[in-house]
């Protein structure tokens, strides 16, 4: 007999967070969003069913699950985690000697880990696809706002039209060896999709194995390949924004991923004001919309995920027209109608 399992992500205090790197605050997010697995666990009265492999950990201020089948079943924990701390090493605003946090620093940096230039070079294609709405050069906004690793909390007003001067994804230039700031205090924050990134690196590593059926999730970004099960498909659930901690619904998932963007887990309040992590770039305000959270299935996780902010700052209409040329993408959007309801707009690619 089945019976279901339900994950839900938590915060591990004890580990310094990548602004829970995956939902960062740009526009490119600082939201650590808590996404309810509802994973199917087959039951084996098939004497041909590969047993599951099971891998659980913490990374990146976050939890990961790994599940895969395995004829040999080798356990790839250990190195799962020395990947997944490399990336730290690499990407991580939490660590001061992290390579972004040197570039932060200095005026031109040359690459030595082989993460940082896929990352920025899809934050450059996001970035241009959605005329700005993502972008990864944020990173004075967000720490404005609190959001950043200094974790401070707003007194006073800050001076949007001064630190909008030091946002914007043309003020780097870069190519596959090194990168430099083409003005003064430009500095980056991938966190709104290196989460995203760091999934499909794990993805890709179980596949260099052999792997091919697998379900791989680090702080709610999930991405699967093949059946779970004999039958049976990875069945995903989506957390209702209003009720945080409740599933709003279940989606199955076959060889692709899925990320969220939200702004009703990572914001506070200060003198009755409130401060939401993700922030329009492009204006440098904290957004305001109606949206109230947008799931991005996509073929790799960096995809979904540098694009679920990105929708969200855009809005419910121009997330619309922008979707009627990207059939590769499908989105489940949540968000309040005129009368002041809830309401969802779903693609036609998962009607089906």
């Amino acid at each position: 007999m089945n019976r279901q399992l339900r994950i839900a992500n938590r915060k591990i205090s004890h580990v310094p967070p990548l602004s829970r790197f995956g939902r960062s605050a740009v526009a490119g997010e600082g939201l650590y969003y808590w996404l309810t697995l509802f994973l199917l666990i087959p039951s084996f009265s098939k004497a041909t069913e590969l047993p599951m492999i099971n891998l659980e950990g913490e990374a990146q201020g976050t939890t990961y699950h790994i599940k895969y089948r395995d004829e040999r079943q080798r356990n790839f924990k250990k190195e799962i985690d020395s990947v997944l701390i490399t990336i730290d090493k690499c990407l991580s605003t939490y660590q001061a000697d992290s390579e972004i946090s040197r570039f932060n620093r200095s005026e031109m940096h040359k690459f030595e880990w082989p993460y940082f230039y896929p990352v920025l070079k899809k934050s450059e294609v996001v970035f241009r696809e959605t005329n700005g709405a993502f972008d990864p050069t944020v990173m004075p906004l967000v720490e404005a706002y609190g959001f950043g690793p200094k974790k401070i909390r707003l007194t006073e007003p800050i001076n949007i039209d001064s630190l909008i001067q030091l946002v914007g994804f043309q003020k780097i230039s870069f190519d596959s060896l090194s990168i430099r700031k083409l003005k003064k205090n430009i500095r980056l924050d991938f966190n709104g999709i290196a989460q995203g990134y760091s999934v499909d690196v794990v993805a890709e590593f179980l596949e260099s194995k052999g792997i091919d059926r697998y379900m791989v999730e680090i702080g709610g970004e999930v991405r699967t390949k093949g059946q779970k099960g004999e039958g049976q498909v990875w069945t995903i659930g989506i957390e209702n924004p209003l009720q945080p901690g409740k599933m709003l619904t279940t989606m199955k998932l076959v060889n692709r991923a899925m990320t969220t963007a939200g702004n009703y887990r990572n914001h506070y309040e200060s003198n009755g004001q409130t401060f939401s992590h993700i922030i329009n770039p492009k204006t440098g305000s904290m957004e305001q919309s109606s949206v109230l959270s947008v799931t991005v299935f996509a073929p790799d996780a960096i995809t979904a995920d540098g694009y679920d902010t990105a929708f969200f700052v855009m809005g419910l209409d121009a997330t619309k027209r922008f979707l009627a040329k990207r059939k590769d993408l499908d989105v489940y959007i949540v968000y309040t109608g005129e009368d002041g309801q809830p309401k969802t707009f779903i693609t036609e690619g998962l009607k089906n």
